[in-house]
């Protein structure tokens, strides 16, 4: 295998771009292609070659990489008929790391391997900061050798990246970090929605239990930054409504249902209608009235 050289980047938003700042600072030849250009002209001055098409984003790379925002989207700049599968070279890697369904990665899979292309579905957790400080978690499925070609590639990026097996893997793995985020998260909005009903201080009762048993990362951060009046977005409300809805489908469509994960779902989508969708998942705590 020769040395992996060229990247193309397609989904320069706040994630997409802060990886495609390390691979350059890596010294990767790296090609960007993004929706609104102007969310790559910062990646551009600093040296990435622009693109006009997810198609010509995708030629003669060793390696095309997505990180797009909902399935829809994947989909087609995937299979369109100037997309992805159609415009990379025979060898090339393809890593879709948006989250999406595990049935559209086994989709992408089986078209690639009919052109002689690797793909692999690798989404992310840790969100901006973690983008940001190349400490992401990258969830792996498709071909295990594929992975670990690309494993030095990943770790430019990442900090725990972990190999789940076959095809869509990586992205029903996602599914589960998911489904647990919402349940820590709804469960301490509804421990300091009870001491609200019962006229507790909530800050008081927050410091008295954040740091026990009933601690957790979606309490002590981003509960905690709703408490403080911030709801700019760590990870937008939406988004997480648009993870547990794939989850939700995918359960549905194999006869199977979660209740706690369509309870959350439900408040996500009733506050995401009510016009909250863009803020930071923190503000499931309007909610429950907490704030």
């Amino acid at each position: 295998m020769a040395e992996i050289k060229k990247i193309g980047f397609i989904g320069t938003g706040i994630m997409g771009a802060a990886m495609v700042e390390h691979f350059l600072d890596a010294n990767f030849q790296v090609s960007v292609y993004n929706r609104t250009k102007s969310k790559a002209e910062k990646l551009i001055e600093r040296g990435a070659i622009w693109c006009e098409t997810a198609g010509l984003c995708a030629k003669n790379q060793d390696v095309v990489m997505t990180m797009v925002g909902y399935p829809k989207d994947v989909e087609q700049i995937y299979f369109a008929d100037d997309g992805i599968l159609n415009s990379a070279s025979a060898g090339t890697f393809l890593v879709d790391m948006t989250t999406s369904s595990h049935e559209l990665a086994e989709k992408i899979f089986a078209a690639a391997q009919e052109k002689n292309l690797h793909a692999l579905d690798a989404p992310v957790t840790g969100g901006d900061i973690g983008a940001k400080n190349a400490t992401l978690t990258i969830l792996v499925g498709g071909a295990e050798i594929d992975f670990e070609i690309l494993k030095p590639v990943f770790e430019v990026v990442g900090k725990k990246i972990i190999y789940l097996g076959a095809a869509g893997a990586g992205q029903k793995t996602k599914a589960c970090n998911q489904i647990a985020v919402a349940g820590a998260l709804a469960g301490a909005c509804e421990a300091l929605a009870y001491a609200k009903i019962f006229n507790l201080d909530v800050e008081k009762v927050f410091d008295a239990i954040s740091s026990g048993a009933a601690g957790s990362f979606q309490m002590s951060s981003v509960v905690k930054k709703g408490l403080d009046g911030d709801f700019s977005p760590g990870f937008m409300l939406k988004h997480l409504a648009k993870d547990l809805s794939i989850a939700a489908n995918s359960l549905n469509q194999n006869n199977e249902n979660l209740q706690i994960l369509d309870e959350i779902l439900s408040e996500l989508k009733s506050m995401e209608n009510g016009g909250h969708g863009a803020e930071g998942t923190q503000a499931l705590l309007k909610f429950y009235h907490v704030v």
